[in-house]
């Protein structure tokens, strides 16, 4: 009785498309992991919506999988976003603030802050946009109109654009890798290293200009 059971498991296990288990699983968990990653820094969004633009060009119909790769990725990160908005906003509220408000401002290097604050004077809630595709350019601006008091719904409406712009971003950036491989995991592997590259490439040239300055004048 025992084996038939398993062996009824087996079939039925066998019966299931991969590409239909691979959208089952794959959608909640790229939703998931945005919206995670949006409210904490311990998840790479770019990287994974292009490891699911990937996945998505190898479907059986690619147009309609990368689109629901794109408005999953776009309502995941609108939703962190406003989330973790109206979290400082509460933040902002209180008397003795909050541990949101605090991992923003320590997340918020003070010249990033100040060029955040003086691009939002000057072009309003444009500036969202921009923030989304640099990178560690989001919690700045985030904090910059936090500390304008911004109302939530003027803060929403520049976001969802951003969002839907750095959705399109990294689903091109999986597009692009995913073609040059005929093996999904290869293009995976090519789109992460593409985003990391792309994300961590500013910060080492700050850095090395930084260095390079400070050496200057030690030497001057």
């Amino acid at each position: 009785m025992t084996g038939q059971i398993l062996d009824g498991i087996g079939e039925l296990a066998r019966g299931v498309p991969p590409e239909s288990t691979q959208q089952a699983v794959g959608y909640p968990s790229l939703f998931l992991l945005v919206v995670l990653g949006s409210l904490v820094p311990v998840v790479p969004t770019g990287a994974v919506v292009s490891s699911a633009a990937v996945v998505a060009i190898h479907q059986s119909v690619p147009p309609l999988s990368l689109l629901v790769v794109f408005c999953v990725a776009s309502f995941a990160a609108f939703l962190g976003d406003i989330a973790l908005y109206w979290l400082g906003r509460r933040g902002l509220g209180s008397k003795n603030g909050s541990r949101w408000l605090a991992q923003l401002e320590g997340r918020a290097a003070p010249e990033r802050l100040a060029q955040a604050r003086t691009r939002l004077d000057e072009h309003g809630v444009a500036v969202l946009v921009l923030s989304r595709l640099l990178p560690a350019g989001r919690i700045p601006v985030m904090l910059a109109c936090l500390l304008s008091r911004m109302p939530m719904r003027r803060f929403a409406r520049g976001d969802a654009p951003a969002v839907l712009a750095w959705s399109g971003a990294y689903a091109l950036i999986g597009i692009l890798g995913g073609s040059l491989f005929a093996r999904p995991w290869e293009g995976v592997a090519a789109a992460i290293v593409l985003t990391v590259l792309l994300s961590t490439a500013p910060t080492l040239w700050r850095r090395t200009r930084a260095r390079r300055e400070a050496h200057g004048e030690a030497t001057g």
